[in-house]
């Protein structure tokens, strides 16, 4: 994996499996102040890996791009407006949602997935502990670690637990 890391972090995450490492022991390509030109050394990089170096030295850079998208295609409202909907009532929708998730917490499966990805090395009692700090009782966080391996969207090996 290729990650772009802003700043000096102490750990940064694998957003593939949630795994936290030190920063200090990741390997660096390139420093840049400048998103855009880390975002492009990244995309070179994995071009080239994937045979499509010369392909990739042909297009735009990402800051380019990204100001022809706002120029390509209908809007949201004309797409739904062109699609039969009232983009009106698909705002106040949404505002409504985002309304009423606002004051709420997330759910108990989500809180066990969250300590899942948040804690070092997680074993069943430290998952346990962080969901218990969130009001999520202990048999359902063991039932739901339980579901999780065997759903395949969590590995358990040697007692320490990981997101897939």
């Amino acid at each position: 994996m290729l990650w772009v890391v802003e700043g000096r972090p102490e750990t940064s995450q694998c957003p593939r499996c949630g795994k936290r490492r030190p920063y200090a022991k990741r390997r660096k390509f390139v420093s840049t102040e400048n998103e855009d030109h880390a975002r492009e050394v990244r995309a070179s990089i994995l071009a080239n890996r994937s045979g499509h170096g010369e392909a990739f030295a042909e297009l735009d850079s990402f800051a380019e791009m990204e100001d022809y998208v706002d120029d390509v295609g209908p809007d949201d409202e004309e797409y739904l407006e062109a699609s039969g909907i009232d983009s009106d009532a698909v705002d106040e929708a949404g505002n409504r949602a985002s309304e009423s998730r606002s004051g709420a917490s997330q759910s108990r499966r989500e809180t066990v997935r969250t300590a899942l990805r948040e804690l070092d090395d997680p074993t069943e009692h430290d998952v346990v502990a962080y969901a218990s700090e969130r009001d999520v009782p202990a048999d359902y966080t063991r039932k739901a670690l339980r579901k999780l391996v065997r759903a395949g969207e969590a590995t358990e090996n040697r007692g320490v637990y990981r997101l897939v």
